[in-house]
């Protein structure tokens, strides 16, 4: 068997999950993530960027793999400055099986005492808790560095979006064997496994169609809204495994004092218990509930609010680099989008923009609620005050007309799907796109691309995709706020 960095980086992304690594392994086909392919582009970008800071190098990527550990070895005896992908390569037996285990950190960088070992990520926070597969992937390095000179590496160090050397203390391998040895479990496995379905968990896994599909064939219970991985896997590994059985089994009371894992250690559904168990109703009978009629403030016009923006792992800000606005009621207006420039400035230059479309609202229209989904743009509202500033009051004045439809909707009913995902509901409401392509994902990746290209035209194309999807974000959000504002409670 053979193992490599990257079957610990399967099993972390996009998300932790144990059935891709099977998957993987037993070759299974799996959708193509365009996103995926650009983030390598940047990354690669992000470590040439540092690796031209570093003076003369020793490129062993250039060599034919078989030759690579022999050329690294080669290269540290010389106490080569600088060396760009060295390879390492030991075999180990590990729970009985003889592995090969290959890993090929960005560079060696010769200091007075040895060699520094160094790695290059985009992502700007480096901890066990954000991306335990980062320091992973490095303990491997540092490891297999040991294996095969005899002695640790001086230190470790990430390269992290920042630009930042992030230390890493060295464990003497005992994190990544253990790593190891799940994985090897893993791929020993003779039948496919349960491992629950998650929303977020499997939006960009390349197994999410395959995995989905059956999961709604069998009625998992992970699929209830409000079912977390942990409450999944305890159900499914005491027998209680579809949303029939979950309801035959439980009452708010019973499920209330259930303990499934939490962090280190077990703890109570809880309160949230009534409202799951709502959910597997709602979900097996196909019907919404209605708990209360929805919240909503009685104007004669709303305006519509959606941001997209590019997180701090993709741009040295969390930047919203579009600011999407729309009056709908008796008096619509016109779509309206602040765009962030590509220059030094852009960040401020969209902010700016955005409060003058704002301004220019309350002038015409009056303290008019302004709506959207979830909390994103209350944070980055408040960010971006504290980023840039509020001279004239605009931000605070659309921040106490801010209306999150998300709560008013998650308050009032209890809905027969997986999800409280705008996606998931504007489908549900019978709301239909124009655009083919759409997504947070998809507008991050054209906007990556227009801020590489010197082609304007190309440029001024692919933001009039992105300007279309935010302008079809505000006519769903609209298309739900009237769906929900004609319930009542019975």
């Amino acid at each position: 068997m053979k193992l490599s960095a990257s079957d610990i980086v399967s099993r972390y992304r996009p998300d932790k999950c144990d059935l891709r690594v099977f998957l993987r392994h037993r070759g299974e086909a799996e959708a193509e993530d365009p996103f995926s392919e650009i983030l390598k582009r940047i990354g690669l970008r992000h470590e040439r960027d540092h690796l031209a800071s570093l003076g003369p190098y020793l490129d062993i990527s250039v060599e034919p793999f078989e030759n690579r550990r022999a050329k690294t070895v080669e290269a540290i005896r010389s106490r080569i400055p600088v060396l760009y992908q060295p390879t390492f390569e030991i075999t180990e037996k590990i729970l009985g099986v003889d592995v090969d285990i290959v890993g090929a950190p960005d560079f060696l960088v010769l200091q007075p005492s040895g060699y520094q070992l160094r790695d290059s990520k985009m992502s700007r926070r480096i901890d066990e808790k954000h991306h335990p597969e980062i320091i992973l992937q490095v303990q491997l390095y540092a490891w297999l560095f040991e294996r095969t000179t005899g002695a640790p590496p001086i230190g470790i160090q990430v390269h992290a979006g920042t630009g930042d050397l992030v230390e890493v203390a060295y464990d003497g391998g005992l994190s990544v064997r253990a790593e190891l040895e799940r994985i090897i479990a893993i791929k020993q496995s003779k039948d496919e496994f349960y491992e629950p379905v998650g929303w977020s968990k499997c939006d960009r896994c390349g197994f999410r169609d395959r995995c989905w599909s059956r999961a709604e064939e069998s009625g998992d219970v992970a699929l209830v809204s409000g079912v977390d991985q942990n409450l999944a896997r305890e159900l499914h590994s005491l027998g209680t495994r579809t949303r029939s059985e979950f309801l035959g089994n439980f009452d708010s009371r019973t499920l209330s004092e259930f303990r499934r894992p939490w962090g280190s250690r077990m703890q109570r559904v809880g309160n949230i218990a009534r409202r799951i168990l709502l959910s597997a109703e709602s979900m097996e009978s196909g019907r919404e509930i209605i708990l209360q009629t929805p919240a909503v403030p009685s104007c004669a016009n709303y305006v519509m609010f959606d941001l997209e923006g590019m997180p701090p792992s993709l741009d040295e800000l969390e930047k919203i680099y579009m600011w999407g606005t729309r009056v709908y009621g008796a008096s619509p207006g016109e779509f309206k989008a602040a765009v962030s420039g590509f220059g030094a400035d852009g960040d401020r230059e969209g902010w700016i923009a955005f409060l003058q479309i704002a301004q220019g609202i309350f002038e015409k229209y009056g303290d008019v609620p302004f709506v959207h989904w979830a909390d994103y743009e209350k944070t980055n509202l408040d960010r971006y005050v504290g980023r840039h500033g509020d001279p004239q009051g605009v931000a605070a004045r659309v921040n106490a007309n801010l209306l999150d439809l998300l709560d008013v909707c998650k308050e009032a009913i209890i809905l027969p799907l997986p999800s409280y995902s705008l996606k998931v509901i504007e489908d549900y409401v019978g709301f239909e796109r124009k655009a083919e392509e759409y997504g947070g994902q998809w507008a991050m990746a054209m906007f990556i691309e227009a801020t590489e290209t010197s082609d304007e035209e190309k440029r001024r194309e692919l933001m009039d995709k992105i300007l279309q999807y935010n302008e079809e974000d505000l006519a769903a959000t609209w298309a739900v706020f009237q769906w929900l504002r004609s319930k009542r409670a019975p």
